[in-house]
């Protein structure tokens, strides 16, 4: 018994080092050999499938049309629905002391595709009905809004938009669209009689159902705007302790604005480039956002637990990592369209589930990566529990659902937690959805794939 347990602490002592190995382990009665295996040996098959239909549940708009040799043309407009405010500030003021309103369109550095100077003109209507749930890139806004009422516009580049912040604090650029004054009159007399409504955005977009935001006239860019605000000014009378009275003439709330939690819609359409539909034609892994491409993959975990399973025969064995890498070409293109910054590899039944459940990866049925520039590939680690569930819980034998798998562009949003006395910096993923941020584009060489697994043995003689 006692030759027992030190076999099983020797045994756990080996499984944490990860380097080829083999030694004997000390003279006991026991004989054993311990050794740690690296087999990459494996290949992977895949092939494009189109991804014209997204389900993308994000705050990020796309507005605009660009035309890009190496890609092909692409145009976006956005329907979104508004968070209310919880509460309106009536301290001291009356409606008709709102003398304007403005859409603040946020703009991150960098957040555009093509041209920065080109002028092009920007439409805001409202929205005469709610918008449908779940919604997708294909949706057609044409009976949603009136074209003959537009409630904002403006010419713009993005030169012509104002940055906002420091070097230290980072910047961005804000683009403002004059909106009607009766639009927030309209808001604050809501409020005043019903302030239960701002309480609840689902009553809330009965009397607001949101804004469609369109190009009205240019091409050669498409904006990314990370957020939209109804910024309204007004003026507030205060009573001093001398008997007098002030005003103030700017003060400033948000009434309403696009928010993670309401629908925000990109509607998508994207023409591609011949050269690059001759080569998803050609069989290359071709991938492409938004709503482009995406690559089916026949991963194969069955030959990798067959080989784990002949290698380990009559042995004490711990499955330490597995880990797939696929390198990515960028493809030549007129605007330097780069590669999708972030790649979610999902079992394909999984896929629709994964992202109208707004689900985060579980290393288990879903995985991400990032894009790493230097060495031009995605690197998707942590798939120990993928393969070990199907080992302990489906008897070594993977099912089509395991085998199949996609590769398809996202967006992560991430969230990080300042150190503190008690705590180091921490960032946290907190939304993962199909890729709409930006144009991009890869070639996936799935020929030159790595899949490695790594696992401890010990054999007793």
């Amino acid at each position: 018994m006692r030759n027992f347990i030190l076999l099983i602490l020797a045994f756990a002592a080996f499984t944490g080092f990860y380097s080829c190995t083999e030694e004997n382990i000390g003279s006991s009665i026991i004989d054993t050999t311990s050794s740690i295996i690296q087999d990459s040996s494996f290949t992977v098959t895949g092939k494009s499938v189109s991804n014209e239909k997204v389900l993308a549940r994000t705050s990020t708009q796309l507005v605009g049309q660009v035309s890009s040799s190496g890609f092909g043309q692409i145009s976006s407009d956005v329907v979104t629905e508004l968070m209310p405010v919880v509460a309106v500030d009536t301290t001291g003021t009356r409606e008709d002391w709102i003398d304007s309103c403005r859409l603040t369109l946020k703009i991150p550095e960098g957040g555009f595709t093509g041209d920065s100077i080109v002028p092009m003109r920007l439409n805001v209507y409202a929205l005469n009905k709610t918008l449908p749930s779940p919604i997708y890139s294909d949706f057609d806004p044409e009976g949603y809004y009136d074209p003959t009422k537009v409630l904002g516009s403006i010419s713009y580049s993005v030169k012509s938009a104002k940055i906002i912040g420091t070097a230290s604090t980072g910047t961005w650029r804000e683009l403002y669209v004059p909106m009607p004054v009766e639009y927030a009159r309209s808001m604050f007399r809501l409020y005043k009689s019903h302030p239960e409504v701002f309480a609840d955005p689902a009553e809330f977009k009965k009397h607001y159902p949101g804004l469609y935001i369109t190009s009205s006239f240019g091409s050669g860019r498409v904006m990314n705007f990370n957020a939209t605000e109804l910024d309204v000014f007004f003026r507030q009378r205060e009573e001093l302790e001398n008997g007098t009275d002030t005003i103030y003439p700017a003060s400033t709330q948000s009434y309403a604005g696009s928010t993670p939690e309401v629908l925000t819609n990109n509607n998508i359409n994207l023409t591609v480039d011949e050269n690059v539909l001759k080569m998803v034609n050609n069989g290359e892994a071709i991938v492409m956002g938004p709503a482009g491409f995406e690559v089916n993959l026949n991963f194969p975990i069955q030959e990798i637990i067959d080989s784990y399973k002949a290698n380990t025969k009559d042995a004490l064995a711990v499955i330490n990592s597995l880990s797939f890498e696929v390198p990515a070409e960028e493809i030549v293109n007129q605007y330097g369209i780069k590669p999708p910054k972030c790649l979610l590899l999902v079992k394909k039944g999984k896929k629709d589930e994964f992202f109208a459940g707004d689900s985060l990866t579980n290393n288990k049925n879903s995985f991400y990566a990032y894009y790493s520039s230097s060495k031009k590939s995605y690197t998707f680690n942590g798939m120990r529990e993928y393969i070990t569930d199907i080992i302990n819980n489906k008897g070594g034998i993977a099912s089509n659902e395991d085998i199949n798998l996609i590769l398809t562009p996202i967006d992560i949003t991430t969230y990080t937690q300042q150190a503190s006395y008690y705590t180091s910096a921490s960032t946290v993923v907190t939304k993962i959805a199909p890729s709409v941020s930006f144009p991009s584009i890869a070639k996936l060489r799935l020929d030159k794939a790595k899949i490695k697994i790594v696992y401890s043995r010990q054999s007793i003689y």
